[in-house]
């Protein structure tokens, strides 16, 4: 990667960074996070039981079910009832949370989980909720990457978090620049493999709807592009679904190659298809081929190539 290349900005939650900002004054340094993310993401740091000055060290906070309504409130001192000023401080954020791409928040936290946290009715828990700051986050920027830290060690969730902040990153772009029908769908072709690893027919119906939206004004269609566009990158991605889409690449070669190089690809997929190679294994066959038979279309494919900085922080996981 070059060390000129700007590094994405993404938002955490403090304590993952090492800074002592819980409750009992420590902290939960996440040293990949730190470590391999921080070579890519520039990290926003935030605490919002800071922002709202609780202060360290403070009574711990758990959520409640209070008639129907969920409370964040002292674990001790029922009167201690944070929520709206949890809520307020999401809300005051806004300004810099509108420019980051991801957002990576602690796990299990009242204020910041993003999902299962412990929620108290009669005094027994039931992991239903999300934290009071995540939650609000999650509603004022829905299609915002997010993900608890402990997700980051699960391969397949990293990388789909990962792959989401990189396409948000492009599309953040992309709109910095006013796009306009014919700019939205060089987009959507670029990343249209891409989102085939995801879901084949959700993909096939984004291109249909975006064809059919040339009449739309700008922002009418980004708002609906985007949401379409995060909403099949949510899903995961398998080997099965990736081997279609490598088929479906491999197609563009299948009148250019040898009989030898074409059965040569066709086992180096079906190696990745057992788990025997990486996915790097068949797509580096791929470019060595279209190195040799171009075409314009694959070589601004982001499945295909993904920039150079992308490309270097997969190589890390």
């Amino acid at each position: 990667m070059k060390k000129h290349a700007r590094k994405i900005p993404v938002g955490i939650s403090s304590c993952l960074l090492g800074e002592r900002v819980r409750y009992d004054g420590g902290h939960k340094h996440d040293a990949f996070i730190t470590g391999t993310l921080g070579k890519v993401f520039a990290f926003r740091s935030f605490c919002p039981e800071m922002e709202i000055g609780l202060g360290v060290p403070r009574e711990p906070i758990h959520l409640v079910s209070d008639s129907g309504a969920m409370r964040c409130v002292g674990t001790h001192d029922s009167q201690l009832d944070v929520t709206d000023r949890l809520v307020h401080c999401a809300d005051e954020q806004q300004f810099w949370q509108a420019e980051i791409c991801g957002y990576i928040f602690k796990q299990g936290s009242p204020s910041c989980g993003v999902m299962e946290i412990k929620v108290f009715s009669d005094g027994q828990p039931e992991c239903s909720g999300a934290g009071i700051y995540a939650g609000r986050v999650m509603r004022n920027f829905p299609e915002l990457p997010v993900a608890e830290e402990g997700w980051l060690g699960d391969p397949a969730l990293r990388e789909n978090f990962i792959e989401r902040v990189f396409v948000f990153r492009r599309w953040q772009q992309l709109v910095a620049g006013g796009p306009d029908w014919t700019a939205v769908t060089t987009f959507h072709a670029r990343h249209k493999y891409l989102l085939m690893s995801h879901d084949q027919e959700s993909t096939r119906e984004l291109g249909q709807w975006l064809a059919a939206a040339a009449a739309a004004d700008s922002d009418t269609l980004c708002r609906a592009y985007l949401t379409r566009l995060m909403t099949i990158l949510d899903i995961s991605a398998t080997r099965e679904k990736h081997v279609n889409v490598l088929q479906h690449i491999q197609g563009y070669l299948k009148d250019r190659l040898d009989p030898a190089d074409r059965q040569e690809l066709i086992e180096t997929i079906e190696q990745y298809r057992g788990d025997l190679l990486p996915l790097s294994g068949p797509i580096t066959l791929l470019r060595h081929h279209f190195r040799c038979h171009p075409d314009d279309y694959i070589a601004q494919s982001y499945y295909v190539y993904p920039p150079p900085q992308d490309q270097a922080l997969l190589n890390h996981l």
